[in-house]
């Protein structure tokens, strides 16, 4: 059978798997704290006809006769490119300026990592994300190690009013017996060696694995970590005009490597028609 129809089939395969990328950019174009995927392809081991020959002192070298085999997936990558902020004037609202994620405990061990800081109290009065997770951080009179090891759940009592958080992520109030503005909490940030090495698991939430590395827990605006923009929630970083401009030349594409298909179809119909 000719190479040329399977290597059509690669090609079909490889464009859909653009196009769930692409369409699931557009799709999160309005989900805060969303960061956009990109496709890369590769081409898959070449199949050697004749080998290269070294030059002799009576003629030259040949270079090598390879037929490729198609294309597959090389990797699909997440862009970390921070974007714009958007003022919401909700004191409890968080954005990012620069590197780094909140940290968010699922469960009763579970840690994740976002960009999202669409924050509130529950009614206990802990600082929790959109799905009632536990925002991490330590106390006020407490210095962030940079393992972790003192994270814990934000809680602020309700004798403090006129919350809000700074720059730096402390978290601050107006003391109700004393009326002084008080340092209540730190919120914590995580940075990564290398946060495309990051599992997505859904919720706007991010998961460490062995090639993120180990996540580093920082003061906002401290080391390599972003600082904070109060009041303020991350949007998505999707470009519109990028995403539909892949969309066409994934489109054609995909077209093209179809044609492919429809062409060596035709010409092994020829094939079968000879015997005629």
């Amino acid at each position: 059978m000719m190479r040329s129809l399977y290597s059509g089939v690669t090609g079909l395969r490889s464009h859909q798997t653009k196009m769930d990328v692409i369409g699931n950019n557009i799709a999160n174009v309005n989900t805060i704290g969303y960061k956009s995927s990109r496709v890369v392809f590769e081409d898959i081991f070449s199949q050697t006809i004749a080998s290269a020959t070294t030059p002799t002192a009576n003629s030259g070298g040949t270079n090598p006769q390879q037929i490729g085999l198609g294309v597959q997936l090389s990797t699909i990558d997440v862009s970390f490119t921070t974007a714009a902020a958007q003022y919401t004037g909700n004191p409890l609202d968080l954005a990012i300026d620069g590197d780094g994620f909140f940290v968010i405990r699922e469960g009763t061990d579970g840690r994740t990592f976002t960009r999202a800081g669409n924050f509130k109290l529950d009614s206990k009065n802990f600082l929790v994300d959109s799905n009632g997770n536990y925002v991490l951080g330590c106390g006020a009179n407490e210095t962030l190690a940079e393992d972790g090891s003192n994270l814990k759940p934000i809680e602020i009592d309700p004798k403090y009013t006129d919350i809000s958080i700074n720059r730096n992520g402390q978290v601050v109030g107006i003391d109700s017996t004393t009326n002084t503005t008080t340092v209540i909490a730190q919120i914590a940030i995580a940075t990564f060696s290398n946060p495309n090495g990051l599992e997505k698991t859904g919720g706007n939430s991010y998961r460490e694995t062995g090639n993120s590395g180990n996540p580093v827990f920082r003061t906002p605006g401290t080391g390599s970590a972003g600082s904070i923009n109060p009041s303020s929630l991350e949007m998505s970083n999707v470009d519109l005009t990028s995403e539909f401009t892949d969309m066409i030349v994934t489109q054609r594409g995909f077209q093209a490597n179809s044609r492919i298909i429809t062409t060596t179809d035709e010409m092994l119909e020829e094939l079968v028609n000879m015997v005629r």
